[in-house]
């Protein structure tokens, strides 16, 4: 499926009208359904209903699966595909037999929006309960120098947000400053579940020597997305919110906002910040 849209509009410019063409992105609902136990015995579930872009379901099915505690690694699951042949909004996600998917977290089918995912207390229960990372010390500190220069590079990269101007992106940063993926999608929680699960592909899970930049704020589930994934340094382009502060702190993260030119400001974990 396409991830942007060309529809006409009419262009209003100081009182003169014309006709033109534009590029939308794409908006469409994704359904993630779960397979998993004993192969003669299977079940299955829908887990949520989402809003997305279409592109890269397979990593967003596995992102959100792994920051919500449903799976613990990326090798519980089997294999991923498309349900229904003919419909590319159903993908299914099948967990080896010997996977035990804490489904007990998704009493309820999720749907979430383009600009709200998995809110509140379901959110905060996975950090808590379901991370099953490490937590131990750590000596990543990244330059202020090399901090500064990465929206700049986001931008430069986002393609999608260039022809349509309405997407949100996340991006991963080495500790040399150089850019390892980037991805982009209408909820900004999506883009973050793409992100993570192209990195639980990639096994490179825990991202503890890496920079997570988000192009606008840093809200809690955010913050709650990138602590599962063992996540140091979260900056955003934006304000975080109270929670995301809070939960950053309880964790050791460092939280920058406001990342704009050669300024910004920590909430938290300045130490690992060089300046």
């Amino acid at each position: 499926m396409a991830s942007v849209a060309n529809i006409s509009v009419i262009k209003v410019d100081g009182g003169n009208l014309s006709n033109t063409a534009d590029v939308l992105a794409v908006e469409e609902p994704l359904e993630i359904r779960l397979e998993y136990g004993p192969k003669a015995n299977r079940i299955s579930k829908v887990i949520s209903v989402t809003m997305r872009t279409p592109g890269a379901d397979d990593e967003l099915a596995t992102g959100f699966l792994y920051t919500e505690g449903v799976i613990q690694q990326y090798t519980d699951i089997e294999r991923i595909y498309k349900c229904k042949p003919a419909n590319d909004n159903v993908i299914c996600v099948s967990l080896t037999e010997q996977a035990t998917p804490l489904v007990g977290k998704l009493d309820r089918n999720f749907y979430t929006t383009s600009s709200c995912g998995v809110c509140g207390k379901a959110s905060i229960d996975a950090v808590r309960t379901a991370c099953n990372l490490p937590d131990t010390f750590d000596s990543f500190r990244f330059p202020a120098s090399l901090l500064v220069a990465l929206p700049d590079a986001l931008r430069k990269s986002q393609d999608v947000f260039q022809r349509t101007g309405g997407l949100h992106a996340c991006a991963l940063f080495d500790a040399a400053g150089q850019m390892v993926t980037l991805r982009e999608d209408v909820g900004r929680h999506n883009a973050l579940d793409k992100l993570i699960g192209a990195a639980l592909q990639q096994n490179i899970v825990p991202l503890a020597n890496h920079v997570l930049l988000l192009s606008g704020r840093a809200s809690f589930e955010l913050v709650q997305k990138a602590i599962m994934a063992g996540v140091k340094v979260v900056a955003a382009v934006g304000a975080p919110s109270s929670l995301a502060a809070e939960m950053a702190e309880e964790w050791g993260m460092t939280l920058i906002g406001f990342l704009r030119g050669d300024r910004f400001n920590i909430y938290s974990g300045a130490e690992r910040i060089v300046i």
